[in-house]
């Protein structure tokens, strides 16, 4: 593995556009009406147009994305900047969003590669149901690349992303701080625990990454999960959901936490989950302390209740610096360069990227993956390292807006 450390701050010299939120999101699902022949699993072949067939000879660049949902923030900001980045660089694009469901996700890619794509770049409804239909895509010779989410195909051969660990130890570690668990002596913490959706293959990465730093502290007893729900599958969240998040963590507070019961944190895998719980806390929860809650992504709605206090941190992962590295990668595929370690020098992010290919596994074999830093982001340090560096904007009402860079 090599690693290359560079400084995350953005400078000024760069010369970044600015594109504000609301025009920069996408308002439909950009398919084709272009027919397309029923895809046959047993033949994969057999399943491809003439389009499909001929991808490699018909002298256009195709850039083919496939995205989970048009209506969730982070994948509509994911979509919007891949595309106009680009399409900067000459590139046609073909921009799917399914409507976060498995079928649709199935036959955005089958269309995809009929419509003769030159390229896939997939962010997973659900990373092990694609297999079949990427056979397709391996039968037309057409490459894919994981974008965010681990995808359990051998065609798979790339991985852009942050590191799923580390997204999770942050949350531990700042639990772990908070509470100075290290120093707890005698006393004993209440903690709940808020897993992702299982359907995501990195949310078993967050998980885990927070349970190597928490592990120790739960098995010695200093931390104390009243409800009884530790394991990966039993805390999960479906489909991310903050209505879902709610509903059970409204559950347990009623149910082990009454009045002079204290809840001390909730490691809570995701922003849109903690809302969930944050609001679950705020209607239910009888104690007079804060009760420390984790997230990841940096969604606007969160920062805000970071500021107000209704959430303690969140994982942060820069859209505009995973696109670039997506865009940057996939250029070089196309311009047929070596795929490696080389190509952190030779782009120059001014963000630090590990390279890897001993870490995430397509199910058959390791990828070779550009994985992002996460920072974690608390009401101390917010202003500075997202409003200041010019990653989001605070408004007058105490309201976000992301501001997203493009090259």
């Amino acid at each position: 593995m090599i690693k290359k450390y560079l400084a995350f701050i953005m400078t000024a010299a760069l010369s970044l556009s600015m594109v504000g939120c609301a025009g920069s999101f996408l308002t439909s699902d950009e398919s084709s009406e272009q027919e397309t022949t029923e895809y046959n699993e047993s033949d994969p072949a057999g399943s491809l147009s003439d389009a499909a067939k001929n991808h490699a000879d018909d002298g256009k660049d195709i850039i083919g994305i496939s995205m989970p949902a048009i209506h969730l923030p982070r994948w509509n900001w994911d979509g919007a900047l891949l595309k106009t980045k680009f399409e900067e660089r000459g590139y046609t694009v073909n921009l799917k969003f399914a409507d976060n469901t498995i079928d649709k996700q199935q036959t955005d890619i089958h269309e995809l590669i009929n419509e003769g794509v030159d390229i896939l770049l997939i962010a997973a409804v659900k990373g092990d149901a694609l297999a079949g239909v990427l056979e397709e895509a391996k039968a037309a010779d057409i490459p894919v690349i994981a974008y965010d989410r681990i995808i359990e195909s051998d065609s798979v051969k790339y991985y852009v992303s942050f590191d799923n660990d580390m997204v999770g130890a942050l949350q531990g570690e700042y639990i772990r701080d908070k509470l100075d668990l290290d120093h707890a002596s005698h006393r004993t913490f209440n903690i709940e625990i808020v897993s992702g959706d299982s359907n995501d293959k990195n949310a078993d990465g967050y998980y885990n990454g927070a349970m190597k730093i928490l592990k120790p502290y739960l098995d010695s007893g200093v931390l104390k999960v009243l409800s009884g729900e530790v394991g990966y599958h039993e805390t999960e969240t479906f489909q991310w959901s903050t209505d879902r998040a709610e509903e059970r963590m409204t559950g347990i507070i009623t149910s082990y936490y009454p009045r002079g019961v204290k809840l001390d944190a909730v490691l809570c895998a995701n922003d849109t989950a903690a809302l969930g719980v944050a609001r679950a806390i705020k209607k239910n929860y009888a104690g007079n302390n804060k009760v420390l809650l984790t997230g990841q992504d940096g969604d606007v709605e969160n920062l805000k209740n970071i500021m107000d206090g209704l959430q303690s941190q969140t994982s942060y992962k820069c859209l505009p610096n995973e696109t670039k590295v997506m865009v940057d990668v996939t250029t070089a595929f196309m311009n047929k360069d070596p795929i490696d370690e080389k190509l952190i020098e030779k782009y120059d992010w001014d963000f630090e990227v590990v390279y890897a290919d001993d870490r995430y596994s397509n199910g058959t074999d390791y990828m070779k993956s550009f994985l992002l830093t996460p920072l974690s982001i608390t009401r101390d340090n917010l202003i500075s390292e997202l409003v200041d560096k010019g990653y989001y904007r605070q408004k007058s009402d105490g309201t976000f807006k992301m501001i997203l860079k493009n090259e």
